[in-house]
C-alpha cells in the first residue's frame, strides 16, 4: 500500500538545485546570486566563470547541477533555459572567541548559508521582420 507520491513543487518546465551549508555569509552569497538572476544560462555561466568573488565557483557548480537536472530528469532544452530564481537562506552560525587585551574577549561569528537555483525553460519569441 504505502503513501501516495507527493506532487511536484515546481512547474513542468522548471528544475532546481539546492546547495546547503556553504561557508560564506548570506549577504556575500546574495551578491553573486543577484548577478545571475534572470539571465540566460550561458550568460550566467560566463559571468560566474570570470567573477572575482571567491564563492562564484561554488555557485557555478550549483547552476551546472540545476542545468543537468533539467536536461536529464525533466527533458528540458538546455539552450532555452533561464535562471528563474536564485535565492539565499541563512544556515547555522558558528560562534568563536577571540582573546583581547586586559582579559577581555570578542565574539567571532562564522555564518553559513543555503543556495537554491531554479532554472526555467522559455520559448523564444520570433521577431517579425
Amino acid at each position: 500500500m504505502g503513501k501516495a507520491k507527493a506532487p511536484r513543487r515546481l512547474a513542468d518546465n522548471e528544475a532546481r538545485a539546492v546547495l546547503r551549508t556553504i561557508r560564506v555569509s548570506p549577504q556575500k552569497l546574495n551578491l553573486v546570486a543577484a548577478m545571475i538572476r534572470g539571465k540566460k544560462v550561458a550568460s550566467a555561466l560566463a559571468d560566474l566563470e570570470f567573477s572575482r568573488k571567491r564563492i562564484a565557483g561554488t555557485v557555478k557548480k550549483t547552476l551546472e547541477s540545476a542545468i543537468a537536472n533539467a536536461e536529464n530528469n525533466h527533458d528540458l532544452d538546455v539552450d532555452s533555459l533561464v535562471v528563474a530564481e536564485a535565492f539565499v537562506g541563512k544556515s547555522m552560525v558558528l560562534k568563536r572567541f577571540h582573546a583581547r587585551g586586559r582579559g577581555r574577549g570578542n565574539r567571532i561569528l562564522k555564518p553559513y548559508s543555503h543556495l537554491t537555483i531554479v532554472v526555467r525553460e522559455v520559448e523564444e519569441q520570433v521577431e517579425a521582420a
